[in-house]
């Protein structure tokens, strides 16, 4: 759990429901903080598996599933290929596009005295980095707003833009490739990191109130992108869908999705009957090394 990234504090909040369910579920399970030693602390404590609970760079990209590849400690969670290539937004939307599933228009930045500006679009849109979760760093730039700075992010950041899609937020669990339901994520503006860390911050409707046809794409397109992955254990799909055009779009694919009390894995498998000792635990008995 935890590390140094910009989500270690919500790393280490999903660590404490994983390790409680755990030992609920009769495991001996203790917490081990992410540090650089990482190699040496596994060695003295030659654990039998690691639920891995950290989100973001280094836990989430395939770097930490390295290491216990390496050391050939099975981990929950996907491997380092699925990892890495989920983990990059462009990725994932070429891979799912392909696939048959719509992803928003994907838009050129070009910059401008240092701000960013959408070539050949003046709607409003979303410029995010290609490569982090919690919807850090994500900004929605609406038709008539000044462009952003590019010094509002990180001087290292890659940067991309999508057409931004109004409607609702929709997200879909995938457990052991099987999708779970559909949750309605409504919140006061943006659901961003406060909101979806914050008691109080989103309300989640589960099963969303949907078309059926559109229920049914949305769990088929989250099993869809877990299998064209190469996912395990666990994953999610987060989705926009428009009910005026009556159209979903997959966002992104969540490899490392979140685990605290207010985080939409453990409430979807308690909708379906899964404790958190039992989700814990069949996440657990899933754990593997690659290959």
């Amino acid at each position: 759990m935890g590390g140094w990234t910009s989500e270690a504090e919500v790393s280490r909040n999903s660590a404490v429901f994983c390790l409680e369910s755990a030992q609920n579920a009769g495991y001996q399970a203790e917490l081990l903080e992410l540090s650089r030693d990482l190699p040496a602390q596994l060695a003295d404590k030659k654990p039998d598996l690691i639920f891995n609970a950290l989100h973001g760079k280094m836990g989430e990209d395939g770097t930490v599933q390295g290491v216990l590849n390496l050391m050939g400690i099975p981990y929950t969670h996907s491997g380092v290929l699925a990892s890495a290539m989920a983990m990059d937004k462009l990725i994932t939307r070429q891979l799912v596009s392909d696939a048959g599933i719509s992803v928003p228009p994907l838009l050129t930045l070009n910059e401008k005295d240092g701000r960013l500006v959408p070539a050949d679009f003046t709607g409003s849109h979303v410029i995010k980095p290609v490569n982090d979760g919690s919807s850090v760093g994500v900004k929605i730039i609406e038709a008539d707003s000044p462009a952003p700075h590019k010094s509002n992010w990180p001087a290292n950041s890659s940067l991309m833009a999508e057409a931004y899609i109004p409607g609702k937020e929709l997200s879909v669990a995938v457990l052991n490739g099987k999708a779970l339901c559909v949750t309605d994520i409504q919140s006061d503006g943006f659901y961003d990191y406060e909101a979806k860390y914050s008691q109080g911050g989103s309300t989640h409707i589960l099963p969303a109130d949907l078309p059926e046809a559109i229920t049914e794409q949305a769990l088929r397109w989250a099993e869809t992108a877990f299998a064209v992955l190469g996912c395990r254990g666990v994953a999610r799909a987060d989705y926009r869908y428009d009910p005026d055009k009556n159209r979903l779009y997959m966002l992104e694919v969540n490899t490392q999705p979140g685990m605290t009390a207010t985080s939409l894995v453990p409430e979807q498998a308690a909708f379906c009957g899964i404790n958190g000792a039992e989700l814990i635990s069949q996440l657990l008995e899933m754990a593997q090394c690659d290959g």
